[in-house]
């Protein structure tokens, strides 16, 4: 059976497959490579000194395509920010984070920039305010970043006694830069914390860190494709909410090698396995086993760069949907674990993948299109996000296994990652692993917990072990 791990109420942890490849107010939890010669051996600061930035004149940047809907749609009720949390088997120094924050944001263009308002399109621009605050955590996760505050930066670095917490407003990258970044950050506060590394290693960023800040969606786009992405309304999971700004987490950690075990009795992968497991629980637990006239439908964010030999630290991914549709009397797991494969497997292929991000670069290059002022841009992107927004129950994505270099890993005890909520969707899942456990991480507004029970329930009647974490919320 699932264990449960009586956890203090306290902050919590972090938010986009690997994206990285090979390679509360009162409860607070409340890639590609770049050679050696491209960078110097150690951080930019002048005289050597961690707290120097380098100065760096005033530029000015694109979004890439997906990164075009964030702002249009962001906000308190709808952040659009994800978490990745690095945890140590050490407690957190705050001003050693802080200087290791000030040395390496400095190599990252992506992080290092303001939005701003354009008549046509947003826009970045290099961001000379000093490296935002670290704190420690006092409120709830994956809140709201305000462009007008933080220093103008559109993430933030916070900790809570051992875990280092990364917040990344989408805008920015996906999953990959947001994992690219937090590693080096964390290599980084490990070196000033522990000089043998230093010593050892030195200051500077691995030669496998990609900095690249290529779009890869124009690069790749072929003219000739039609919209890819569905319009169908799912099943909703609805339900009383916790109160505003609260967002209660839950963690399953569980070994991979009987999670292997497991999945290769139905022949699926872990992904699959997972997908399947999640919308399971929510048929037996919101449906009851009984049909249903729409489908329940998980969004399932694929990384793009292995399909189209990319290392670009900007966003690249595209949403495929695992559909599960309930239409006779019942259904047993192992056929809900067949229909989610077949489902993913038929629309995870280069040339699918390419149709769905291809008719949204074809708008954006559409000359007419390109004229129309912003704010109108805006009305209709929000029109058309909300009626795809409905098309999906659910999110569970899988940031993957994240592998950390020989030196610092007796160092380091795990990752996590964890979302915030969007439109229609109030519960989410995220998988994460480090070396030898994997982490399934359940985000969720709703103060009812049955799905979240249900999933872990049915893990362990598999054979799983499954300890969990909450971040305090439920227990309030």
């Amino acid at each position: 059976m699932a264990q449960k791990e009586n956890k203090p109420k306290q902050a919590h942890s972090s938010g986009s497959k690997n994206l990285v490849k090979g390679r509360s107010a009162q409860h607070p939890e409340g890639a590609g490579k770049v050679s050696v010669e491209e960078r110097p051996a150690r951080y930019p600061a002048g005289d050597g000194s961690p707290g120097r930035r380098r100065s760096r004149e005033l530029k000015w940047d694109k979004l890439d395509n997906t990164a075009n809907l964030f702002p249009v749609i962001a906000g308190e009720s709808m952040s659009n920010v994800y978490r990745i949390s690095a945890t140590l088997k050490e407690d957190i120094q705050q001003e050693l984070l802080q200087k290791a924050l000030e040395m390496v944001l400095p190599w990252f263009d992506v992080f290092q920039v303001r939005i701003r308002y354009g008549m046509f399109w947003y826009y970045f621009e290099t961001n000379q305010k000093p490296a935002p605050r670290v704190k420690e955590e006092y409120r709830y996760p994956c809140q709201y970043i305000s462009p007008n505050r933080n220093n103008n930066y559109l993430f933030r670095v916070n900790y809570y006694r051992n875990r280092i917490n990364l917040e990344v407003f989408h805008v920015l990258t996906d999953g990959m830069g947001g994992i690219t970044f937090l590693r080096e950050l964390v290599y980084q506060y490990l070196r000033l914390a522990h000089p043998v590394l230093q010593e050892k290693l030195g200051d500077g960023l691995c030669s496998d860190t990609s900095l690249s800040r290529e779009d890869s969606y124009l690069k790749n786009y072929r003219k000739g494709h039609k919209k890819g992405y569905k319009t169908q309304r799912a099943y909703l999971v609805k339900g009383e909410r916790l109160k505003p700004l609260q967002l209660g987490v839950m963690h399953g950690y569980m070994p991979i090698p009987k999670l292997k075990e497991v999945c290769r009795a139905y022949g699926v992968s872990i992904n699959e396995y997972l997908v399947a497991a999640f919308l399971w629980s929510i048929y037996q637990e919101c449906l009851h086993g009984i049909p249903s006239p729409r489908p329940i439908s998980s969004c399932v964010p694929v990384n793009l760069r292995p399909y189209f030999d990319s290392i670009t630290l900007k966003n690249f991914f595209v949403i495929v949907s695992a559909v599960f549709w309930p239409k006779k009397e019942s259904y047993r797991f192992e056929e809900v674990v067949q229909i989610v494969a077949e489902s993913l497997r038929g629309q995870i292929n280069r040339e699918h993948l390419e149709n769905l991000f291809a008719y949204n670069v074809s708008n954006e290059k559409n000359f007419i299109l390109r004229a129309v002022p912003l704010f109108l841009k805006s009305i209709a992107m929000r029109h058309v996000y909300r009626t795809s927004a409905l098309a999906n129950t659910t999110t569970v994505t899988n940031i993957g296994n994240i592998q950390v270099r020989e030196e610092y890993q007796e160092y380091i005890a795990g990752f996590s990652s964890f979302l915030s909520m969007s439109k229609g969707q109030n519960i989410k899942g995220n998988i994460c692993s480090y070396q030898d456990t994997l982490v399934f991480s359940i985000s969720s507004v709703l103060a009812d917990v049955s799905i979240q029970r249900g999933f872990f329930r049915r893990l362990a009647e598999d054979g799983v072990p499954v300890r969990i974490e909450t971040n305090g919320v439920y227990e309030e």
